[in-house]
């Protein structure tokens, strides 16, 4: 089970909730982590709030403020989009098929390692 604000991240979704201007709240505070000085004296890392549904997004990827302000809306979009369509939201499904995907790809990466170590030990066998 996925958590659904968690599922967000996809960039194919193309069936989104639509975000207007009036529904945000947007902010420019200065970023933490590494980058010492270029992080510490500079805002721009961007804090959007959807106000209808409480929802904070905080994007500080990059060092421009407009990229920043670009994907603080994409995510904040998806996000939304899972707190209104919940399981529905194409968000979701694309996280539940990676996650299938990824689950397929573990177990048969498994079963090749068994196969090869029955072959090795095959040889084994036949050497003695």
């Amino acid at each position: 089970n996925v958590p659904l604000l968690q599922a967000a991240g996809k960039k194919n979704s193309l069936n989104l909730l639509g975000l207007t201007e009036a529904e945000l709240e947007e902010q420019f505070v200065r970023g933490d982590g590494p980058g010492g000085q270029a992080t510490n004296k500079t805002n721009n890392c961007v804090v959007l709030k959807h106000i209808p549904s409480g929802i904070v997004v905080k994007c500080h990827q990059t060092r421009s403020v407009e990229q920043n302000r670009k994907i603080a809306r994409e995510i904040l979009q998806e996000k939304v989009d899972l707190f209104y369509k919940g399981e529905d939201s194409d968000v979701f499904k694309e996280k539940k098929a990676s996650e299938k995907k990824k689950q397929e790809k573990k177990r048969k990466a498994k079963e090749n390692l068994e196969r090869k170590r029955h072959f090795k030990e095959m040889q084994e066998l036949e050497k003695k």
